[in-house]
């Protein structure tokens, strides 16, 4: 632990997901960020499976990304909001078929303020552009439309950051 975040390494990860959660709610509850390696590929391209993202508690928007209990599965998540409503917020991962479900603000733990990927930080998927995102995700449009676009960008890109 650090005076900055906590960073939970790999054998905090071997925890069973509802006590990592709780650790997380602790943490974030004391105003201080929550570090850690997430598997999966449900958040595909944007956060990809080994990245390192840092959780953060605050005001809860469309687009942003968030940590909250599955009442389906029972597990931690990481997927974005795609839409607000009484009802609560709307949740889908990026590469998933179908939405997890209306939230209440309540199972929501955090929202991620931080992608780390190989050591270097990640910026698409969490500025002003998770707006689109998040809207493209819930029509089911998001591959359609984001793929051939970032086909074009990508050469671009790894240029520049060489």
């Amino acid at each position: 632990m650090t005076s900055d975040y906590v960073n939970a390494n790999q054998e905090s990860q071997s925890m069973p997901s509802a006590a990592f959660a709780e650790l997380m709610a602790a943490v974030l509850d004391k105003d201080m960020p929550f570090r850690f390696t997430v598997p999966g590929f449900s958040m595909t391209p944007f956060i990809r499976d080994g990245d390192v993202i840092t959780i953060a508690p605050g005001r809860l928007h469309c687009g942003d990304v968030v940590a909250f209990m599955s009442p389906e599965s029972g597990k931690l998540t990481v997927h974005r909001i795609v839409h607000i409503s009484r009802a609560g917020y709307l949740i889908k991962g990026d590469n998933a078929p179908k939405p997890d479900g209306r939230m209440p603000r309540s199972s929501i733990i955090g929202r991620v303020v931080r992608v780390e990927h190989r050591g270097r930080q990640v910026w698409l998927g969490l500025g002003i552009e998770r707006i689109a995102i998040a809207f493209l995700s819930r029509r089911g449009w998001l591959f359609p439309v984001f793929m051939p676009l970032w086909r074009m960008v990508r050469p671009l890109v790894k240029r520049s950051s060489t």
